[in-house]
């Protein structure tokens, strides 16, 4: 089970897996089928984002915990909004907080990463359609999230999207571990057994509005914890079996 990661060459970005203390080049097309072919020259490469999806779609309200700590119903159905992909960094970029920015939070999510287009997809082929799992932090401004009613503004700015470190098939069905901390201390932890909405309904709902490309991002939705970012923070968001996702927060 190889973890996907995407790492800055002097040749440009490229697609590499590690497996123990090397980087090997991805020989043909991610999304089409590949080989994993040579080890790559560089050794501590500045890992990227895993991709660049053309969105990220993204699901609000899908814990039933972080309904109530935000006080709102729980959703009959799942609500879902776009984040840009001009908002996606990698880790170790700086999320930067807007110039007259509000209270602005972090939110830990397990992300779902799609492998081929998808349109009308039943739940119950959602794994085909999905190349596997990362870590989401969907930052938001909550001000303007709350002055604004809709998200498209309080989630869309840029850096307002981390994604990685990596890509790895896990199984959809089974229970997976999610956690934020905030310079060390941890802020979120549940797992998608607490989803309202689990993956594959997710997918299946989605998929019935909108064509999903490769590479392409759902986010499945934060548990209980939210809270505000400041400055020289240090945000880390994990998934089991993924990684960590870390990046620093800084002032305009």
């Amino acid at each position: 089970m190889d973890a996907i990661y995407r790492i800055e060459t002097p040749e440009g970005p490229r697609h590499v897996v590690r497996r123990e203390t090397a980087w090997h080049a991805i020989e043909g097309d991610l999304f089409g089928g590949y080989d994993v072919g040579d080890p790559v020259a560089e050794t501590t490469p500045r890992v990227l984002a895993p991709v660049v999806p053309s969105k990220v779609v993204a699901v609000g309200l899908n814990y039933k915990d972080h309904a109530a700590e935000m006080n709102k119903p729980l959703p009959a159905e799942p609500l879902i909004f776009l984040k840009p992909s001009t908002s996606v960094i990698g880790p170790g970029a700086s999320i930067v907080l807007p110039t007259g920015a509000g209270r602005v939070d972090y939110e830990a999510e397990v992300g779902v990463v799609i492998s081929r287009p998808a349109r009308h997809v039943p739940a119950a082929r959602a794994h085909e359609f999905v190349l596997g799992l990362t870590c989401v932090n969907d930052v938001t401004d909550r001000d303007l999230q709350r002055r604004d009613v809709q998200y498209t503004r309080g989630k869309g700015f840029d850096t307002f999207c981390p994604i990685g470190p990596c890509i790895v098939p896990l199984d959809l069905d089974a229970p997976i571990g999610v956690r934020s901390t905030v310079n060390g201390d941890v802020r979120q932890d549940s797992s998608t057994r607490e989803l309202i909405f689990p993956i594959r309904q997710v997918i299946e709902f989605i998929t019935a509005v909108m064509t999903l490309l490769p590479g392409d991002v759902i986010s499945t939705g934060t548990p209980p914890g939210v809270g505000p970012l400041a400055a020289s923070d240090r945000i880390t968001v994990t998934v089991d079996g993924v990684g960590d996702l870390a990046n620093e927060v800084v002032s305009a």
